[in-house]
């Protein structure tokens, strides 16, 4: 059993090496890939246990709705300042990003690495977001519906925020 964790390590080692980022937790990325394929089981063998078909297709207005949440909870989750306690564990704040928001780098080796890798990235964190939100509106539609309306109206208002602002300091400029 030890030889083969050793030729495991020895392996991934060389295709670190290999990669050109010899500090990649490559092995912590596989166990957050599996996580996720393990989701997707988990919500599967949830729908058959429930006799729930797939729907045939995601509603345009449903589709429309769960994006821009994904977009809010994605952003909200990875950049927010009072966010940063459930990210606190993975990462090390770097500097303000201005508009309530957070630059944080990851911290830390392997699994913990990893995860502070996809907690700072509202881009890698929306895969997540977005599935977990489209299974609750398979499994749960009325409530997924409403916390996807929230978020929604987040981001419209977050628009409508950045918006004004920049109207201001334009109408403060040409006094």
């Amino acid at each position: 059993m030890t030889n083969q964790r050793n030729s495991f390590s020895a392996r991934l080692a060389q295709l670190r090496a290999a990669y050109g980022r010899p500090d990649a937790p490559l092995g912590a990325y596989a166990t957050l890939i599996g996580a996720f394929h393990a989701l997707l089981a988990a919500f599967l063998l949830a729908l058959r246990w429930r006799r729930r078909p797939l729907p045939e297709r995601v509603s345009a207005d449903d589709l429309l709705l769960v994006g821009i949440a994904t977009f809010k909870l994605s952003r909200l989750i990875a950049r927010d300042i009072v966010t940063s306690v459930l990210r606190a564990p993975f990462t090390r704040f770097h500097e303000p990003a201005g508009n309530g928001e957070f630059n944080e780098q990851p911290r830390g080796r392997g699994l913990r690495r990893a995860l502070g890798e996809l907690l700072t990235c509202p881009f890698c964190l929306g895969q997540w977001v977005a599935a977990a939100l489209l299974y609750g509106l398979v499994l749960a539609p009325r409530f997924t519906r409403l916390i996807c309306s929230l978020f929604t109206a987040l981001a419209i208002a977050d628009v409508a925020q950045l918006g004004y602002a920049a109207l201001q300091r334009r109408s403060q400029g040409s006094d």
